[in-house]
């Protein structure tokens, strides 16, 4: 694609432009229908209810977990050598310390000094602040991965418990939370599910589809137009049918993203190092038809085109709007001297006193970039643009450096606090642990001084006391809402002088691109076989009317 063949460019552009591109089947041992959840449990060879260790009213998720590890003696050690666990991960390309721990973002900002409130979602029982044993084997949470039972919910501002006892959720809201069942639950464990996976996933930075676009609770029971391998009806793939677990490990993340995977297709449950989460681990390199010239020509697109950039042509389609842009630097405003909501036409907050302005979307077509894998951040401590905006973090890639796909990408806007003297962002104390109080916390006082310096303080960073707010943006790549190959982008939405890929360079691209001389060619090959036809065809008649 870099330097086309001239003649066949033209002519295969011609082709391409008038036919919708269309994509193979699954693989064969993809399409098998999977078991429903009563035919998973009766192929189960162990009913944890029978099992004495859990015949006990538990007071605690740590003395659960003690019970299942009296079984699963390693799974805790496993667990501890994880990012879901650590929150931490230090990139090799650059040696950056990234993870959860230490980033810092554009939506929730940051965990540092609010872990009691953002340890709902991390796998571990009791990180409310840096005393936390991340050695201890009992505070793995097992329950919070393996329900089954739909009850057991972790609340914000619990440390990463859930409810033990009937309590007030939010507080002074006059809504009841029952306490879950342990019990019920424990006995009840099974393998992970989209509902368990998405408990975090879909509703990470503060609420149903904020911050992925690709990722919200549409996909717990989904139709085959919103996602084809995990509908409901169909494939029903769960989250672990491509993020393979090995010893708990995880594969597919965004601090380590596979931009082009050259690997073949391989069979699931063998043991191998290649990355179960790539579109080519099961469709190949080659994944269309080759019974004609459109199907290869399309074949030859997956060179240098990711599958997710035609296969996915919107992202947020399943009825829940993702946020696009949170303007922290709104945040603050009072009513009578109250936090107060605004909402939008669909019910949705574009404004809140804690949090600032929002902008959602739906369906929301996704921009494209060259992405190699590599990514680097804006840490704490590195300096921003002042003057414009600062990427929080930047994926590298390009067409030259035979790493790179093009990659259809969700980039999430935001506006943040950052010091001024020191020209790096800020984290803000926000959230504190349920019931307590905290006059630096900002969602109690709404102070951005005091709620700046205790955050300064926590993360171990200098603050001067003057701020300020700076634009950031933060990209998402998009890979999850697969449309069916009916839904697919045509040609013409790439191949046009306005079309999706007009702001990527490094490529020729029939029908968006011109070229004077490959044009002449093109047009005097036209030409060239307009003549031939109607010579041929004259020809012809010329010699019929002869012979007769």
């Amino acid at each position: 694609m870099r330097t086309p063949s001239i003649l066949m460019a033209g002519l295969a552009a011609a082709c391409l432009l008038a036919l919708p591109a269309r994509a193979n089947d699954a693989p064969a041992a993809a399409k098998a229908q999977p078991s429903s959840v009563e035919q998973r449990a009766a192929r189960t060879t162990a009913d944890h209810g029978k099992f004495a260790a859990l015949q006990k009213d538990f007071k605690s998720g740590p003395e659960v977990t003690k019970a299942c590890l009296s079984c699963h003696t390693e799974a805790a050690k496993q667990i501890h050598k994880t990012k879901h666990w650590t929150w931490e991960w230090v990139n090799p390309d650059n040696g950056q310390k990234l993870g959860k721990k230490n980033v810092i973002n554009n939506f929730c900002t940051s965990t540092q000094s609010n872990e009691a409130f953002c340890s709902s979602c991390h796998i571990g029982y009791g990180w409310k602040d840096k005393t936390f044993d991340f050695a201890s084997e009992e505070n793995v949470d097992c329950l919070v991965c393996h329900d089954t039972t739909g009850n057991y919910k972790k609340l914000p501002g619990l440390a990463g418990h859930p409810a033990y006892q009937q309590m007030e959720f939010p507080a002074k809201s006059g809504k009841m939370v029952p306490a879950v069942d342990l019990q019920e639950v424990a006995q009840k464990v099974g393998a992970t599910n989209r509902s368990t996976c998405g408990a975090c996933h879909f509703l990470g930075g503060g609420g149903d589809a904020v911050k992925h676009g690709d990722l919200d609770t549409s996909l717990k029971n989904p139709k085959r137009y919103l996602d084809v391998h995990m509908d409901a009806s169909g494939l029903n793939f769960s989250c672990g049918t491509c993020h393979a677990t090995k010893g708990h490990n995880i594969p597919g993340s965004r601090y380590t993203p596979v931009g082009k995977d050259v690997t073949t297709k391989h069979m699931r449950g063998k043991v191998e190092d290649a990355n179960p989460t790539t579109c080519q681990s099961c469709h190949d390199q080659k994944p269309h038809k080759t019974d004609s010239i459109l199907t290869a020509k399309l074949n030859e697109h997956t060179d240098k085109i990711a599958c997710q950039t035609c296969h996915i042509p919107q992202f947020a389609r399943g009825g829940k709007p993702t946020k696009m842009l949170w303007d922290w630097s709104t945040a603050g405003k009072l009513q009578d001297g109250k936090p107060y909501k605004v909402l939008d036409s669909a019910g949705h907050e574009s404004y809140a006193s804690i949090k600032g302005d929002f902008v959602y979307e739906s369906d929301v077509v996704p921009q494209y970039q060259w992405i190699n894998g590599k990514v680097k951040y804006t840490l704490l401590g590195d300096p921003v643009n002042t003057r414009g905006v600062t990427e929080i973090n930047h994926y590298y890639g390009s067409a030259d450096d035979g790493q790179s796909r093009i990659w259809p990408v969700k980039v999430f806007r935001g506006r943040q606090p950052y010091d001024l003297e020191s020209k790096s962002l800020l984290v803000p104390h926000t959230a504190v642990a349920y019931g307590q109080k905290d006059d630096t916390a900002f969602w109690q006082n709404f102070k951005w001084e005091a709620a700046l310096q205790a955050g300064a303080e926590a993360s171990g960073q200098p603050f001067g006391g003057k701020f300020d707010f700076v634009d950031t943006t933060m990209t998402w790549p998009i890979t999850h809402m697969v449309a069916p190959k009916d839904d697919a982008l045509t040609c013409t939405q790439c191949h046009s002088k306005h079309g999706r890929l007009q702001g990527i360079q490094g490529i020729y691209m029939p029908g968006r691109d011109a070229n004077k001389w490959l044009d002449l060619i093109g047009w005097l090959a036209a030409l060239g076989t307009l003549i031939g036809v109607l010579g041929h065809g004259a020809l012809r008649i010329y010699m019929s009317r002869k012979a007769g």
